[in-house]
C-alpha cells in the first residue's frame, strides 16, 4: 500500500488498529516510534544495480495504556514527516517488535490494517543460476509415454 491510501484511508478512521499475520491485533496502547525515508541502493547476485524507496512505519508497545494513537494525530505526523523528510508516495514498510524486529507490507481489511509477510526473494533468477523449477509428473505418465508395447515397431 502506498502513503497516499494509507492517508486517505486513516483519515476516515475513528480508531487505528493493526492486525498482525497471525489474526492477533497489535495492542491498541501500540505508538508509531518512526515515520521514515529508507532507501536502500544495492547491486542483486546478477550485478544490477537498484535503487529503492520505502516509507518506514515503526510501532512500538509499551505498558503505557493512557495515551492512544488517533488518527488525525497519525495524519499529523505523517503530514510533518512529508514536508519534513520530502516523503515519496512510496509502499509503507511496517517494522513491528515481535521475537524480532519483523518488517510487513500493509493493507486495510475494512476495519483494521493488516500486516503481511514480507519474503525474501533473488532479484535476479535468470543471471544467477537458479534453476527452473521441473515440471512435476507422475511416474506411470512418465512409463505410459515411454513404453515399448509388443507389436508397436520400437523395438
Amino acid at each position: 500500500m502506498k502513503l497516499s491510501q494509507f492517508s486517505q484511508i486513516l483519515a476516515g478512521q475513528e480508531k487505528i488498529s493493526f492486525t498482525l499475520p497471525s489474526g492477533d491485533l497489535v495492542p491498541s496502547h501500540f505508538h508509531v516510534t518512526e515515520v521514515g525515508k529508507v532507501i536502500k541502493h544495492f547491486i542483486d547476485c546478477g550485478g544490477k544495480e537498484r535503487l529503492e524507496t520505502v516509507i518506514n512505519f515503526q510501532l512500538w508497545e509499551a505498558n503505557d495504556y493512557d495515551h492512544r494513537l488517533h488518527p488525525e494525530k497519525l495524519v499529523q505526523i505523517i503530514e510533518l514527516s512529508k514536508n519534513k523528510l520530502s516523503l515519496p508516495d512510496a509502499e509503507i514498510e511496517v517494522e513491528y517488535q515481535a521475537g524480532t524486529i519483523g518488517k510487513y507490507g500493509i493493507d486495510f481489511n475494512g476495519t483494521s490494517f493488516t500486516l503481511i509477510n514480507k519474503m525474501t526473494d533473488c532479484l535476479a533468477k535468470d543471471a544467477c543460476g537458479i534453476p527452473q523449477e521441473k515440471p512435476k509428473m507422475k511416474l506411470s505418465e512418465i512409463q505410459a509415454q515411454n513404453s515399448c508395447a509388443p507389436g508397436s515397431g520400437c523395438c
